[in-house]
């Protein structure tokens, strides 16, 4: 392998999604100042919203998630033309 071809900063870090709590390990670069306990051994942590183990298309659950409402008033809305 080539010498110094990673960044100064590539090393472990756990990825959190935050839906659901579940968490990877995997090498990267993000910035983080959190760390976690990760099988017996402590590493920076970057928070995900939405990862594959939560989003729809993977886990075939169709599920809209929708922090502001938008969504909820939209169907409020246009429930009557539908009937």
């Amino acid at each position: 392998m080539k010498k110094d071809l990673h960044p100064e900063n590539y090393r472990p870090v756990v990825f959190k999604d935050m839906s659901n709590g579940d968490m990877f390990l995997s090498r990267s670069t993000a910035k983080t100042t959190d760390t976690v306990e990760f099988e017996g051994e402590t590493y920076p942590v970057f928070k995900l919203e939405i990862s594959n183990t939560s989003h729809p298309f993977f886990t075939g659950k169709s599920k809209l998630v929708d922090t502001a409402g938008r969504v909820d008033k939209f169907m409020s809305r246009y429930a009557r033309t539908k009937k």
